[in-house]
């Protein structure tokens, strides 16, 4: 899992609530089990018409938004399935960062599994960021993890709260996988000595 220290970049405003998982990538994409591909049908539902062309007016389809890495939304994003294809569509579009007054818990404890940094933020300053990126010309937050601050175009810095162990897990990029294999020391010796204690015990193998 790639590391989360500090982004900078283009962020869109999307100022809808109750934004739920089968929006962020619909139920008929769900067919595979791998993570990439599925950035193509991010929105799709949003983003295109039943014809398959892009809607004008969706953030996404404009200019500089399609390269946007940082979304900011209003209350209870994710909501609905627990599918973890959301946080996977999210970031295979390139979606590193989403803001919002609150989310789905499932929707939030996948996003840390993935990479993504969820950031709640009252619906006040959600408003106040999605004001300062709405113009397109000034578009870019920075958010720095280390610090838990997100930067505004003026300078001026907004906290924001973290769990210590999530952001532990995000700074290294640790999923769950890897937060396994940085005990890999210690389980390969655990394996050793119960091998020597009770020999007669099958043998396991780890790849």
């Amino acid at each position: 899992m790639e590391k989360f220290t500090q982004l900078t970049a283009i962020a869109a405003p999307l100022p809808l609530a109750n934004v739920d998982t089968d929006k962020i990538i619909p139920a008929r994409f769900l067919k595979t089990i791998h993570r990439s591909g599925l950035g193509v049908h991010l929105f799709d539902t949003l983003r295109f018409d039943e014809h398959g062309a892009e809607r004008p007016d969706f953030v996404l389809n404009r200019e500089p938004y399609r390269r946007a890495q940082i979304l900011i939304a209003h209350e209870n994003f994710g909501c609905g399935s627990s599918r973890e294809h959301a946080p996977w569509a999210l970031l295979d579009f390139g979606i590193r960062c989403v803001i919002a007054p609150d989310f789905a818990d499932i929707f939030y404890n996948n996003c840390f599994k993935n990479g993504i940094l969820p950031i709640r933020l009252p619906r006040a300053l959600c408003d106040a960021l999605i004001d300062d990126v709405a113009q397109g010309d000034n578009a870019r937050l920075a958010i720095d993890l280390e610090r838990q601050v997100v930067v505004r175009p003026n300078g001026q810095e907004i906290p924001f709260e973290i769990d210590p162990f999530r952001k532990h897990l995000l700074l290294n990029g640790l999923d769950d996988i890897g937060q396994t294999m940085a005990h890999a020391g210690a389980i390969d010796a655990f394996e050793q000595n119960r091998a020597a204690a009770q020999p007669w015990l099958p043998k396991t193998t780890r790849a």
